[in-house]
């Protein structure tokens, strides 16, 4: 039986790392990443709303799962936005799927990021979460660059089990998580 790469390492060496540096008593103390979610906000798409359509097809195509759309929950008259509009695209990975998806992104996709110097690590919400803003959705190589309609970034969270940041930005590294060398 196949299981992804990153599942086998997180098995064999972050376990034990991070039960090494953080003195836990049980593996099931150690941290694990329980989700990751894309999320993609388009404002334009109140206008053109073949926009949705496409980011929800990148969407599917980044992640290897259907995305849905996400609604405007309120009335907001400035921004001509009514109640029920889709405004946005998501995916919610777990399991295998996230780990694949989380080897391409480190291995793949990050890399491609031009003048790349490594992702920030003031991500973190205080919760042991972490949020990774992407500008363009072509560092991923499933889009194909002659049918993007238009350029748009994306949020990438990674939900923990951890229960503070050092933690969760400790299992992060483990993973091999290319951050700066800013301190948070």
């Amino acid at each position: 039986m196949y299981t992804p790469r990153l599942k086998e390492k997180y098995k064999n060496e972050v376990v034990p790392a991070m039960a090494k540096q953080f003195n836990y008593k049980s593996v099931m103390q150690v941290p694990k990443i329980t989700k990751i979610v894309l999320n993609q906000g388009l404002g334009s798409a109140v206008a053109d709303k073949r926009l949705i359509e496409n980011a929800i097809n990148e969407m599917t195509m980044i992640a290897g799962q259907k995305a849905v759309a996400t609604k405007a929950k309120k009335d907001i008259s400035n921004f001509k936005l009514r109640k029920g509009i889709n405004i946005g695209a998501r995916v919610t990975l777990r399991g295998d799927l996230m780990y694949e998806f989380l080897d391409r992104l480190l291995s793949i996709s990050l890399p491609r990021i031009r003048d790349f110097k490594g992702v920030s690590a003031k991500g973190f919400d205080g919760r042991g979460n972490y949020t990774l803003g992407v500008n363009e959705q072509i560092i991923f190589p499933e889009i194909d660059i002659d049918k993007v309609m238009k350029i748009n970034g994306m949020d990438i969270t990674f939900v923990t089990t951890a229960p503070n940041d050092s933690e969760a930005f400790a299992l992060l590294k483990e993973f091999g998580m290319p951050f700066n060398n800013q301190k948070k």
